[in-house]
C-alpha cells in the first residue's frame, strides 16, 4: 500500500521532526498512524522524506527521517486552462485533473461562462476553494508536486500562454482532427484548453487558432467541461513519457 503523504512548508533539516498543526491532526486523529509505521512528507514541489513514526500524541507525530529525495517533474508538463464550470463542478474539475496529473491550472473567464469570478472578495473566496481543492487531490493522489492555481484569466492572457507553449490543444467537440492525430513533443508546456458548458464561441476559436493553438477532439463523445480534462490528461500519459 502506498504511504499515506503529508504536506509541510518545508521539509525537516534534521533527523527528528513533529508533524503537528492540521496535517499533524489529520495523521494522529484521523488516520491513527502509530509508533513504528511509515509516512511520506511533501512541501508540494517535489521535494520527498519518508518517516517513520517515534510516537504519536493526540494531534502530533513525532517522527524520525529515513531518506530525502526530490521527484522531477513530468515532461512534458501539462498546463489546464478550465473555463469556469456552474456550481461545485469547478472544484470538481480542479478534482480530477489534480488526480490525474495536471502540472498548474488556469482559471478562463470565457465567454460563455454562466459563473463570472468578479475582482474583489467573492473571486478570491472561489480561486481559494480552488487552490484548496488541488491541495488535498494531491494528498490523494500521493503527488508530490500540487499543481499551482494561478490567477484567472481572459482571452488576452489565455493568448499569451499559448505563445509561450510548446503545444496549445483546445479541445471542441465534432472536429475532423483528434488528438491521436496531432504530434506532441516531448518536453515544454502543453496548454489543454477546456471550454465552458456552452462551448467556446467561433470567435474565440478563431484568436486561439490564430496564435498557433491546435483544435482537436478528444474521441466520438461529448465530455462535460468538469470531466474532460482528466480524460484527456490519461490520453497524454499514455502518449507521452509522462507515464514512463
Amino acid at each position: 500500500m502506498t504511504l499515506a503523504l503529508f504536506l509541510v512548508d518545508a521539509l525537516p533539516a534534521a533527523d527528528a521532526h513533529t508533524l503537528d498543526g492540521p496535517e499533524g491532526r489529520h495523521a494522529a486523529a484521523v488516520r491513527r498512524l502509530r509508533a513504528g509505521e511509515s509516512l511520506l512528507l511533501t512541501d508540494g514541489a517535489g521535494a520527498v522524506a519518508r518517516c517513520t513514526v517515534v510516537a504519536a500524541g493526540r494531534d502530533t507525530l513525532d517522527l524520525a527521517v529515513q531518506e530525502r529525495w526530490t521527484e522531477p517533474q513530468p515532461s512534458p508538463r501539462v498546463v489546464v486552462v478550465q473555463a469556469l464550470p456552474k456550481g461545485d463542478r469547478g472544484e470538481l474539475a480542479v478534482e480530477l485533473a489534480t488526480e490525474a496529473g495536471a502540472d498548474a491550472i488556469v482559471p478562463w473567464r470565457a465567454t460563455r461562462c454562466v459563473t463570472k469570478w468578479e475582482d474583489g472578495p467573492r473571486g478570491a473566496k472561489a480561486l481559494e476553494r480552488w487552490r484548496k481543492t488541488a491541495r488535498e487531490a494531491a494528498k490523494q493522489a500521493r503527488r508530490p508536486w500540487v499543481p499551482p492555481v494561478r490567477e484567472p484569466v481572459a482571452l488576452r492572457g489565455l493568448l499569451a500562454l499559448v505563445g509561450s507553449s510548446a503545444l496549445t490543444l483546445v479541445l471542441e467537440a465534432g472536429l475532423s482532427t483528434r488528438l491521436a492525430d496531432v504530434e506532441l513533443p516531448d518536453s515544454g508546456d502543453v496548454v489543454l484548453v477546456v471550454g465552458p458548458e456552452g462551448g467556446i464561441t467561433p470567435d474565440e476559436l478563431d484568436a486561439l487558432s490564430a496564435v498557433g493553438a491546435r483544435p482537436v477532439r478528444l474521441g466520438p463523445s461529448v465530455l462535460r467541461t468538469s470531466t474532460a480534462a482528466a480524460v484527456t490528461l490519461g490520453a497524454l500519459g499514455v502518449r507521452t513519457g509522462r507515464w514512463g
